[in-house]
């Protein structure tokens, strides 16, 4: 990890600087292991630091991982919108110019552009019906709540 890396660090959901939510963007992730990138996270001591890679899948712009101090998520909103702005601020070109398609852990992500602001729709759920007895039992103790 001793090559310099483009990083950038976005505000989202504010244009005021200091209000909005915090994402820290390594722009070009290509070589760093899933260790180094939990590493970074930790670092920058963000809610969130996201890595942009090249799209794997034909229909993707780019791809990205996104990392929390405690490890990976397969999609965030704020970290999504964060890191395309980055992207395209620092000359990332989408096939679409009126759209960014992103690629991530839960699939691929449309993001709309117009008026100098990013939108999307969420992705699908990657999960649906009912919890298992030992998950409910497990988020009740963790948020201290009782089972019912």
């Amino acid at each position: 990890m001793t090559r310099t890396r483009d990083f950038a660090q976005v505000n989202v959901f504010s244009s005021a600087p200091y209000l909005g939510n915090p994402v820290a963007v390594v722009l070009d992730a290509e070589g760093l292991s899933d260790e180094e990138m939990q590493r970074i996270a930790k670092w920058t001591n963000l809610s969130e630091t996201t890595f942009v890679f090249p799209a794997t899948d034909p229909a993707a712009d780019y791809r990205l991982r996104i990392f929390t101090p405690g490890g990976e998520l397969p999609f965030a909103g704020h970290p999504t919108l964060g890191s395309a702005h980055a992207w395209l601020e620092n000359g990332g070109t989408p096939r679409d110019p009126a759209t960014v398609v992103q690629e991530c852990g839960a699939g691929l992500v449309g993001l709309r552009r117009g008026d100098g602001i990013l939108s999307f729709a969420a992705p699908d759920t990657m999960h649906s019906g009912p919890l298992d007895a030992a998950d409910v039992e497990r988020f009740a103790t963790a948020f201290g709540i009782a089972r019912d």
